[in-house]
């Protein structure tokens, strides 16, 4: 890996992974409301979010995704990976000042098509806020070499 080009297909093995981790902040809620014009009262307003289920202001479930994005992007597998498919199951709030572990893990390789499928998973301390599987497209050395 490099600062170009992350893991080529041909270096990543089952059972290989990353984390990054982040704790959400008021910013970053408002901030993601901003950009993904998601302003849910639940995510912005104390006051209303008190009365939902949840007793209080949550972050955006995309907001928690987009940290496995971070790691898919920036470690395992890295730059030059296209992320193709994830398969998302939010489990649990996470709140401003929680810290989120994003982690993925290799699960299957398909040489043939160029595929890595990983396992996603975030959590906040131990409990699981998000799990899900995500598949992409990892480019081969030989590729790289050829142009």
């Amino acid at each position: 890996m490099n600062g170009v080009s992350g893991h080529f297909l041909e270096d990543l093995s089952v059972g290989q992974s990353a984390t990054y981790a982040k704790t959400v902040t008021d910013a970053d809620i408002v901030l993601f409301a901003g950009v993904s014009g998601d302003v849910n009262p639940v995510h912005l307003d104390q006051d209303y979010a008190t009365g939902t289920p949840f007793k209080g202001r949550i972050a955006h479930g995309m907001l928690t995704a987009s940290f496995i994005s971070a790691v898919l992007g920036n470690k395992l597998p890295g730059p030059g990976c296209i992320y193709i498919s994830q398969s998302l199951k939010f489990k649990a709030p996470v709140r401003i000042g929680d810290t989120v572990r994003a982690t993925v893990t290799v699960s299957a390789i398909d040489q043939a098509r160029g595929r890595v499928t990983v396992a996603t998973v975030c959590k906040v301390g131990e409990t699981v806020v998000i799990d899900g599987e995500a598949q992409l497209l990892v480019p081969r050395r030989q590729a790289q070499a050829a142009e």
